[in-house]
């Protein structure tokens, strides 16, 4: 007979949420070994680990992944960064971010058995995060960047560039990563968006006091200004802040991007 104590015993119910009997069974069933006995919960549908979710994740890991023609960025996240740095949950988001590179976005799915089983191995509100692929245009080429803190990717990178090379398209990745543009052209951005910003551009400028008759040519001045900060193409180059990224790629054109940090939105 497997041996275990009733410490054993509560650790496996608050790991899993199980009830007491059903754990100790468990355990039985497992020969004392908690990680079996956990999965022998989940499978028995005796475990609760849907429980914690609602408890806040805002912490994680990003991964990126590349296959031929095509590149992935994903976000695995977790209540706290202890548990984002562990093996087998950084491990776990590279495994999604390859396979979702080779095989589409819909191959993420594939993970839900291994993304519960952390919830009870580690103990946290796991799931998935944000998952975004790109699979090159004719004549593009992408290119990645993963910034990597604390044993973990917190900052993924995709971008997509035609007539031009890799070593273009990775300089342009690093900029995003650095510089984190919300749109790629002012064309993207929705109009709404700028139509509170231009409001709240004319009112801070007659609230400084800007003779009426000047307030339009300002406000469009600052407006942009604000452009030329969060739109990719228009923003200072981060290498050569004296040039724009579109003056950076020559005759090479930017099509696309997509960022995904942990505690941060995702752009493209």
């Amino acid at each position: 007979m497997a041996e275990f104590t009733a410490k054993d015993v509560q650790a496996l119910r608050l790991a899993t949420g199980a009830g007491m009997m059903d754990a100790k069974r468990a355990l039985q069933e497992n020969d004392g070994n908690a990680e079996s006995a956990a999965r022998w919960l989940r499978e028995k549908g005796l475990a609760k680990s849907g429980d914690r979710k609602d408890r806040v994740n805002q912490q994680g890991a990003v991964a990126v992944g590349e296959a031929v023609g095509a590149a992935a960025v994903v976000e695995l996240k977790s209540e706290t960064d202890y548990v984002a740095k562990s093996e087998a949950f950084t491990a776990l988001a590279a495994e999604i971010a390859q396979r979702v590179a080779a095989d589409g976005e819909q191959a993420a799915a594939d993970f839900v058995s291994s993304i519960d089983d952390l919830k009870i191995t580690l103990k946290e509100n796991i799931e998935l995060g944000r998952v975004v692929r790109f699979a090159a245009a004719e004549g593009a080429v992408l290119d990645t960047y993963l910034h990597s803190q604390n044993g973990r990717g917190v900052n993924g990178v995709i971008v997509e560039v035609v007539g031009g090379d890799r070593p273009l398209a990775h300089n342009v990745a690093l900029h995003v990563a650095s510089m984190r543009p919300g749109w790629l052209s002012r064309d993207d951005v929705p109009q709404e968006r700028v139509d509170d910003e231009r409001q709240l551009i004319e009112t801070l400028t007659r609230n400084e006091g800007k003779p009426e008759a000047a307030l339009p040519k300002i406000v469009e001045g600052r407006l942009g200004g604000w452009f030329r900060d969060h739109c990719l193409l228009e923003q200072p180059y981060v290498r050569e802040p004296k040039q724009s990224v579109t003056q950076t790629l020559g005759d090479a054109r930017l099509t696309r991007f997509a960022q995904v940090e942990i505690g941060g939105a995702g752009s493209g």
